[in-house]
């Protein structure tokens, strides 16, 4: 069986593969925009849950052909900042800097999505999401080291405006709960949604042992 990761992040190709699992990457293409223009007033969690299930049905139908027996994982992920505010990639050098200028010294929450579709025979036999918010107690930068960090280009493509793993991670005091959700994909909470398309993780591992 073929674990699909339906999205181009690179970390979250890379705590896949310090986990175990090689995927097949796929790029859904979907319009996140229309995904949640079509929602009602939703909520950090339903919004970033939709977006990760749209994904995931876009590669599924993409590759089912190819890929009869697979699960496919769609993510999203969102910050809800200190002030209320649901936040995705700033996109802009300046959308950066004021996402950093209202974050520095408070705790927002990153809310993570994900959603799992299994292909048997090629055909959907089974679907699972879910969603985890994970506490980022943010430092406070000087302006120097915030002028160098904007410069990296590293915040302006990642959801909320940092990383964990990255230029970012010097500028973040802690987290509480699943830091893995904060690198994009949650390893627990990916654990479970397999598991409730009846796919044990440990079969997935890419190693010698696997069962």
């Amino acid at each position: 069986m073929r674990f699909v990761l339906a999205s181009a992040s690179p970390a979250r190709l890379s705590v896949l593969r310090a986990a175990g699992i090689e995927p097949l990457v796929r790029v859904s293409g979907v319009d996140e925009d229309a995904v949640a223009a079509a929602l009602t007033d939703p909520t950090p969690a339903e919004l970033v849950t939709a977006l990760a299930r749209a994904k995931a049905d876009a590669v599924a139908a993409e590759i089912a052909a190819a890929e009869p027996d697979a699960v496919v994982v769609g993510c999203d992920s969102m910050l809800r900042t200190a002030q209320g505010e649901v936040v995705g990639k700033p996109g802009t050098r300046e959308a950066a800097a004021k996402r950093w200028a209202d974050n520095a010294g408070s705790t927002g929450y990153l809310v993570t999505g994900h959603a799992v579709v299994r292909l048997t025979g090629g055909e959907v036999s089974e679907r699972a999401q879910g969603h985890v918010s994970t506490a980022v107690r943010f430092g406070r930068p000087t302006e120097a080291e915030l002028d160098a960090y904007l410069a990296t280009g590293e915040p302006l493509h990642v959801a909320g405006g940092f990383t964990l793993e990255g230029f970012g991670g010097w500028f973040v005091e802690g987290v509480d709960g699943d830091p893995s959700s904060v690198l994009g994909i949650s390893l627990p909470l990916t654990r479970r949604l397999l598991a409730e398309v009846g796919v044990g993780v440990v079969t997935l591992w890419n190693t010698p042992n696997a069962q």
